[in-house]
């Protein structure tokens, strides 16, 4: 095989002053061009591109100048050598791949092609020459102003000024002037266009140092913006390319103010978002001002915040962050008829923006009676409204001085409807809590009586902090001087009609129990109880009468776990025959008499402290026992105390939890 390229006509073409190149075409599996490789390329071609050659040959097009795919350039290639016709083309590039005017002669070569490619730059500038013809034809049909300056020196050789040896049409044209008005004059002594900044300072220094200067300036007389490139193309010569870009430096303002306010707008919305988030997820009021001072105080910009409710005909301070104390102080009653911004936003549910301290001194005109604005500089008064009703107003302080724009303030009256709504709700949750625990309360033992013979603590532990009160219950009901019953129970659900269900119960079992009826007689009288006014209900009890004198106790389950024992060194759950739970149609149920050894310890409970859905029953009964069995021997309230501590059942509690324990005295006390 030959080699390639031929060694003659490398020859011919290293020996070409102008740059010279040779590409092979790259085909597809149809057949067509998609690129061609650089084959070969010369010194002089290597030097108008600025690259060495090595990194050049053996490149694809696509791959050296990526732009030559939309500038027209690699179609014009693939042209020349499929229809084997030469082509001339005139290109500038000022790219970082390429940069240069060049007059390229494409020939088809074999199967690719020859580019012979002239750098215009480089050539005599002289009208004469046919080249130099073309260049200002070419130049002439530019987009952009174009300038050829040459230095003037003082006798020192200090380059003072410059002369326009050539402009083309546009740079005339934008300079307000024609050709030859402008041809043979000078900089300084006669100003044009970009030219009424001082550039001789900035041509200078391309004239000296050869570096290349890109700047963009304005005009301080017409304010116009002009970009301008220069580079030193020969001793003493500059050129200067120029645009005017007044329009388009107008237009990326106008852009970069968009998009300034679709940011603004953007933040504002996850503000919004996060104040939202915050505020939905607060239940108590303290936690709505939790909410309020972390995140709607830095999310409207605020540097201090402060929240005054309507109270017994005035304001009163719920909650402040950022205040100086003593306007803390000042804040905490206000008469609804004092000139206090906060005061009339409260009145009129009318929102009032101050942006100075003038502003703020103004609306408060006595100063013996004004209420201090501490280091603040601008408020926002916002009503807090909600189902048409003002509560109160929310005070936020700004350290700076502020104009509120249209979206600022409606930005901020979200925020302030947010804030109400959040308030109200939690305002309204607390008082159904209040009402609860109350409720609560007041169906279980406040006191138990004490039984002769035996100590008993109990505990309850709600699971839920809110309104949905649960159903378990206890209690201890005497019934003669030698029986005692200790009773514990879980009505099925959370909600106010679970306890009061739980309620009935309580008060059911306690009537049959001092009716003198058997254990079992007792639980079953309960059951029709419950079929009868809550058909819908169902609940679990364990029911132990105790028989002190000889240390027995009958036992009934009702569906509910059994209750633990310990003697001793040994704690296990009694084994007693389970019963359906209460609410459970033809439901029987059966006393099981027990031995309880003096000293014994007994312990009833509730099924949330050892089980739920992801908590087997097996596992949490066997943690309760290593618990009582580690726990005080003779202290019930201790003992309690210490199952609670202790690692039983499942974490976090998904339920209602009732805990009654009970120890025998030794020895038992005697009858008379």
């Amino acid at each position: 095989m030959s080699a390639w390229p031929p060694a003659e006509l490398v020859g011919l073409l290293e020996g070409d002053p102008h740059g010279c190149a040779l590409a092979t075409a790259v085909r597809a599996q149809d057949g067509d061009i998609i690129d061609f490789t650089l084959t070969y390329l010369n010194e002089a071609g290597s030097r108008f591109l600025q690259r060495p050659r090595d990194e050049l040959i053996g490149r694809t097009y696509r791959q050296l100048w990526p732009e030559t795919v939309t500038d027209g350039t690699l179609p014009l290639y693939r042209q020349v050598v499929q229809e084997r016709v030469p082509a001339v083309r005139t290109v500038y590039y000022d790219r970082a791949t390429v940069s240069g005017h060049f007059e390229i002669r494409v020939m088809p070569f074999d199967d690719g092609f020859v580019a012979r490619f002239v750098d215009l730059s480089k050539l005599t500038m002289g009208s004469e020459s046919e080249a130099g013809a073309r260049l200002y034809d070419a130049l002439d049909a530019a987009f952009d102003g174009f300038a050829l300056l040459r230095a003037v020196r003082d006798d020192a050789g200090t380059i003072v000024d410059f002369t326009r040896e050539y402009v083309n049409q546009v740079g005339a044209k934008l300079a307000g002037r024609c050709v030859e008005d402008l041809i043979g004059q000078r900089i300084v002594e006669r100003p044009s266009g970009a030219a009424e900044v001082d550039l001789v300072q900035y041509l200078r220094a391309v004239a000296e140092t050869g570096e290349t200067w890109h700047h963009q300036l304005t005009s301080s007389s017409t304010a116009q913006a002009w970009e301008l490139k220069a580079v030193r193309i020969d001793t003493g010569f500059v050129a200067v390319s120029y645009r005017d870009v007044t329009e388009q430096v107008d237009h990326q303002r106008q852009l970069e103010h968009s998009a300034a306010q679709a940011r603004t707008a953007a933040q504002r919305t996850t503000a919004l978002q996060s104040v939202t988030a915050a505020l939905v997820a607060a239940n108590t009021p303290d936690e709505v001002y939790l909410a309020m001072g972390a995140v709607l105080r830095p999310s409207a910009g605020g540097h201090g915040l402060a929240v005054l409710l309507v109270e017994q005909g005035g304001l009163a301070l719920r909650y402040s962050a950022g205040y100086e104390d003593h306007v803390v102080e000042q804040l905490r009653q206000v008469p609804m008829s004092h000139p206090y911004p906060a005061a009339g936003v409260a009145r009129t549910g009318q929102p009032r923006y101050l942006s100075s301290p003038q502003q703020f001194a103004a609306a408060q005109p006595d100063p013996a009676t004004a209420i201090s604005g501490g280091g603040r500089n601008a408020w926002a008064f916002l009503p807090l409204t909600t189902a048409g009703q003002v509560i109160g107003t929310l005070v936020i302080g700004y350290q700076q001085p502020r104009d509120f724009d249209d979206d600022e303030r409606a930005n901020l009256t979200a925020f302030s409807r947010l804030a109400a709504q959040a308030l109200q709700r939690a305002l309204l949750y607390q008082s159904q809590l209040s009402i609860a625990a109350d409720l609560q309360r007041a169906l279980l033992p406040a006191v138990l009586p004490s039984i002769p013979g035996a100590r008993h603590a109990v505990r309850y532990l709600p699971w839920s902090d809110g309104a949905d009160v649960g159903g378990d219950w206890y209690d201890v009901i005497p019934i003669t001087a030698d029986r005692a019953a200790i009773v514990i129970g879980d009505v099925a659900g959370h909600s106010p009609q679970a306890a009061a269900t739980m309620g009935q119960l309580r008060s059911a079992l306690r009537a049959y129990a001092a009716d003198g009826s058997p254990p079992a007689a007792v639980v079953r009288r309960a059951n029709e109880h419950l079929l009868r006014y809550e058909p819908q209900a169902m609940a679990t009890c364990c029911y132990l009468e105790l028989h002190l004198s000889n240390g027995t106790a009958t036992t009934v389950l009702a569906g509910h776990p059994p209750p633990v024992l310990r003697t001793g060194d040994q704690s296990r759950p009694l084994h007693v025959r389970p019963g359906p739970p209460l609410g459970t149609r033809h439901a029987t149920y059966r006393d099981q008499i027990l031995s309880l050894p003096p000293g014994c310890s007994i312990v009833l409970y509730t099924d949330g402290l050892i089980e739920d859905r992801r908590y087997t029953v097996d596992r949490g009964l066997t943690e309760l026992c290593a618990a009582i069995q580690s726990g005080p021997p003779d202290e019930p309230a201790a003992l309690v105390e210490h199952i609670l501590n202790a690692d039983v059942g499942p974490k976090p509690r998904s339920d209602d939890v009732a805990i009654l324990a009970l120890t025998l005295l030794t020895p038992p006390p005697r009858q008379p």
